[in-house]
C-alpha cells in the first residue's frame, strides 16, 4: 500500500509542479508569456502525469481487492515484482497518451491570436488558437481520454464489486467495518479525480464552456493533489496518533 501511496504522491507533486511555478510567476509579472517549446513541453508532462494518476489509482484498487480477498496470500500476490510491473505499465500508458496528445498538437498551425484562454497549456484551449482543422485532434483527445478514464474506471468498479462481495461474506461486523474503512480513502480520491476529469474532457469543446473548464482544471490540478495527502494520512491510525500528540503538546 505504501509503495502505491509513494507513487501517487510523486505523481501528484509532479503534475502540480508542471504549471504551478509558472502560474505563480504570472501572478506577479506584467506579461504572462510562455514560449512555443515551453508550452508543448508543459502539455507533454502534464498529460504524462495526469494519465499516470489514472492508472496508479487503478493499481491501488487492485491492491485493496487482493488485501481483502486473500489477506493471507497478499505478500505473494502483491510481490515487489508485481507492484513494480503495475507501476511500469502505468507509466508506459501515460507515455503513449502524452506522445499522442503532443504529437497531434505539433502538427497544427497557430494563428496570430496567441492568447491562451487558460492558466496553463492544456489541449482544448490550444485548439481554439489553431488556423487548421482540429477534427483529428479532438478525435484523439476523445479516444485517448475516453480510454484512460473508462478502462481504469471499469477496472476500479469491478475491483470494488469483488471487494463488496468479499466483505459481505465476512461474518463479524468489526471485520466488515474494517474492510470498508480500508477502502474509503481510495473511493474518495477516485471520485474527486475521475469526476472532475470526465467533466473536463468527455464533452464537446466550445468557447462558452471554457470558464467551466477552468474551474474544473483548478479542482483536479490543485485541489485534488492538496487533498489526497489529507485523505490518506488522516485515515491512518499512526498518523492520527502522531497528530494528537502534536496538538496536545501545543495546547499544553
Amino acid at each position: 500500500m505504501y509503495f502505491f501511496l509513494f507513487n501517487l504522491s510523486f505523481v501528484d507533486f509532479s503534475y502540480s509542479s508542471v504549471f504551478t511555478p509558472k502560474m505563480l510567476v504570472n501572478f506577479i509579472s506584467k506579461k504572462n508569456v510562455i514560449s512555443y517549446r515551453g508550452c508543448m513541453t508543459q502539455l507533454f508532462f502534464y498529460c504524462f502525469f495526469i494519465i499516470s494518476e489514472c492508472y496508479v489509482l487503478t493499481s491501488m484498487a487492485y491492491d485493496r481487492y487482493v488485501a481483502i480477498r486473500n489477506p493471507l496470500l497478499y505478500n505473494i500476490a502483491m510481490s515487489p515484482k508485481v507492484c513494480s510491473n503495475l507501476m511500469l505499465g502505468s507509466y508506459l500508458m501515460a507515455l503513449s497518451g502524452a506522445m499522442a496528445h503532443t504529437g497531434c498538437m505539433l502538427r497544427l498551425t497557430f494563428c496570430d491570436a496567441n492568447i491562451i484562454n487558460h492558466y496553463f497549456c492544456d489541449a482544448l484551449p490550444l485548439l481554439q488558437l489553431s488556423c487548421t482543422s482540429t477534427y483529428a485532434n479532438e478525435l484523439v483527445i476523445f479516444i485517448v481520454v475516453g480510454i484512460n478514464i473508462i478502462v481504469p474506471s471499469l477496472t476500479i468498479f469491478i475491483s470494488y464489486g469483488f471487494i463488496l462481495y468479499s466483505t459481505l461474506q465476512i461474518s463479524s461486523t468489526k471485520g466488515r467495518s474494517k474492510a470498508f474503512s480500508t477502502c474509503s480513502s481510495h473511493i474518495i480520491a477516485v471520485s474527486l479525480f475521475f469526476g472532475s476529469c470526465a467533466f473536463m474532457y468527455l464533452k464537446p469543446s466550445s468557447a462558452g464552456s471554457m470558464n467551466e473548464n477552468k474551474v474544473s482544471s483548478v479542482f483536479y490540478t490543485n485541489v485534488v493533489p492538496m487533498v489526497n495527502p489529507l485523505i490518506y494520512s488522516l485515515r491512518n491510525k499512526d498518523v492520527k496518533v502522531a497528530l494528537r500528540k502534536i496538538l496536545s503538546r501545543k495546547m499544553f
